[in-house]
Formats: structure tokens, C-alpha cells, sequence
């Protein structure tokens, strides 16, 4: 990669990173179910109406938007209202890795090398570490919930490699069509009118201010700005090149939420840390391809300095 798409690639991570921020933002304001209907409503509307439909099946779109915008964020929102750090939850949910990797071998037949298990099953002891670690603080509810949104995620990434989209932008915009009505209805089952009123009534209030900010982030800078350089490189570059890059956000979360909300990990959720990375680098790794047309050009070479 040249410089500058590496630049590019990190200035994604950031972004995604100060995303957690974000979140944490927002939720101080909006219940979480509620919120997940919102950020998602206000990418729907300019979708339906300025991005045409990806030339996809229709489940494939729907098992996208129930897993990577639905089960995930519903996850992650609940866990963090629910009292899981910010910073620690941007780290939890790369087990969506080692995830993809599982259901790609279960579902889509995908080979499961000895490398990839070995990955999996030290990014599951880092998560057992860090689930140790807040299930003695704070219950193990939040870490729970957390992790479903890392599932969630992994069923996301599955629908997208079936639906093969040319044109992933426009997946990501449609995905977001698919949570608005259902969370709503849940938010108004679950959180109720009067929770939904009550945090109307203050939006207009300075402060509410941060919880606006958050989301105008969360939807135009962690989502499409984020996302949208992220498919164009990836549109550039092997996957392979470019995923490594994504690990840079739970550094990017746990430094953010460290300086902004003074959150800091335990010893034991530093090494579990720690392990969630190694894993997920070394699961996603791909086994080195042979430079065909390289030994080509050097079989040339050494015949026509043989035949000089």
C-alpha cells in the first residue's frame, strides 16, 4: 500500500475508534433501543431516496441488516447502557473475527486451517479474560451482551460474502433500511412511550448537545465517511492487506476512553486484550500465495541470459 492509502486506512481506524465515544455520547440522552432506530432511520431516508437498491437477493440484504445493523448494535447499546466500559467494548467486539471465521466453516464450507483454530481459541481465552475480569466488577450481563453484538457482526460480514455485491457502498447504505421500523417498535415495547417522551422532551436542551454531536458522528463520520473509504480500499487492495488495519481500533477506543471518560483496564483485561489481538491477527492471517507470474518473468530472464 503507498503511503497514503495507508494513511487512509488509519485514519479509518481512528474514526471507528472515537465511535465508541460517540456511542457513549448519545446514550446519555436517547434509552439504547430507541437509539439504534434513530442512527439508522437517519441513513434510511437519503438511502431510499438517492441511493438505488444493490443488485442483491433479498435475504442476503435482510440477514445483513439483522446482523450487522440489528443484533449488533442492539448488543453493543445495551451492554454499554448497562454499564460496560467504553473502550473495553471496542476491543470485545473484534471477536467478530474469529467469529466470521467459525460460521464461514460452518455455513459456507470454508477451509478451517490448524492456523485459524489456533487463532480462535486465543482470542477466546483473551475474551474469557476479559469477561473474568468485569463479570467479578460489574455482573456478566454487559460482557454478555457485548459479545452478542460481536455475533451479530459476524452474521453480517456471512450475508455479505454470500450476497457479493458489486457495488458494497451501496449494501452498507440499504443495510441501513432494515433496523428503523423493527427497533422502534421494539424500543416502544420494551422502553415505553414515557422513556422515548422523556428523552424527547430534553433534546432540545445545551445538553443534549454532546448526544447530537455523537450521532451526527456516528452516522456521517464513523459510517459513511468510515465505511466508504474502507470498501474503496478495500475495492484496491487484497482483504489481507487491509483487515489488519481494523485491529487499530480497540487501541484507538482504549486510549480515547482513557483520556476523555479516565476509564482504564485491569492487569487482567490488558493481557485479555492483549490476546483478543494476537488472535484475531493471526486467524485472519492468509497463507502466503506464490509470485506466479514473478517466477514466469525470472524463468524469461534466465533463459535469455542462457541463450546470450
Amino acid at each position: 500500500m503507498p503511503p497514503r492509502h495507508i494513511a487512509l486506512a488509519c485514519l479509518v481506524a481512528a474514526l471507528w475508534g472515537v465511535n465508541f465515544l460517540a456511542i457513549h455520547a448519545s446514550l446519555q440522552q436517547f434509552p439504547p433501543i430507541f437509539l439504534v432506530a434513530l442512527r439508522f432511520a437517519l441513513l434510511a431516508v437519503p438511502t431510499l431516496l438517492f441511493v438505488p437498491r444493490p443488485d442483491v437477493p433479498t435475504r442476503w440484504l435482510l440477514g445483513y441488516g439483522v446482523g450487522f445493523g440489528i443484533v449488533q448494535f442492539l448488543g453493543l447499546y445495551l451492554g454499554m447502557e448497562a454499564g460496560f466500559p467504553t473502550g473495553l467494548a471496542s476491543l470485545v467486539l473484534q471477536a467478530s473475527a474469529p467469529f466470521t471465521v467459525v460460521l464461514g466453516a460452518v455455513l459456507l464450507r470454508e477451509t478451517l486451517t490448524a492456523r485459524r483454530l489456533a487463532g480462535i481459541a486465543v482470542a477466546v481465552a483473551g475474551l474469557g479474560l476479559v469477561g473474568l475480569s468485569r463479570g467479578g466488577a460489574d455482573g456478566w450481563w454487559p460482557f454478555w451482551l457485548v459479545v452478542l453484538g460481536a455475533l451479530g457482526w459476524a452474521f453480517g460480514n456471512v450475508s455479505t460474502r454470500l450476497a457479493a455485491p458489486e457495488r458494497p457502498l451501496h449494501l452498507i447504505c440499504w443495510m441501513a433500511v432494515v433496523p428503523p421500523l423493527p427497533m422502534l417498535a421494539l424500543s416502544l415495547v420494551v422502553e415505553g412511550p414515557a422513556r422515548i417522551g422523556d428523552a424527547w422532551s430534553t433534546a432540545g436542551s445545551a445538553a443534549a448537545l454532546p448526544a447530537w454531536l455523537g450521532l451526527a458522528y456516528t452516522v456521517v463520520l464513523g459510517t459513511v465517511v468510515g465505511s466508504g473509504i474502507w470498501v474503496w480500499l478495500m475495492k484496491r487492495h487484497p482483504a489481507g492487506v487491509v483487515a489488519p488495519f481494523s485491529m487499530l481500533v480497540p487501541v484507538v477506543g482504549l486510549l480515547t476512553a482513557a483520556i476523555v471518560l479516565d476509564e482504564h483496564p485491569s492487569g487482567l483485561e490488558v493481557v485479555g486484550g492483549a490476546l483478543v489481538v494476537v488472535g484475531v491477527v493471526w486467524s485472519g492471517r492468509l497463507p502466503r500465495v506464490p509470485d506466479l507470474a514473478g517466477t514466469r518473468r525470472q524463468r524469461r530472464r534466465a533463459a535469455s541470459s542462457a541463450a546470450q
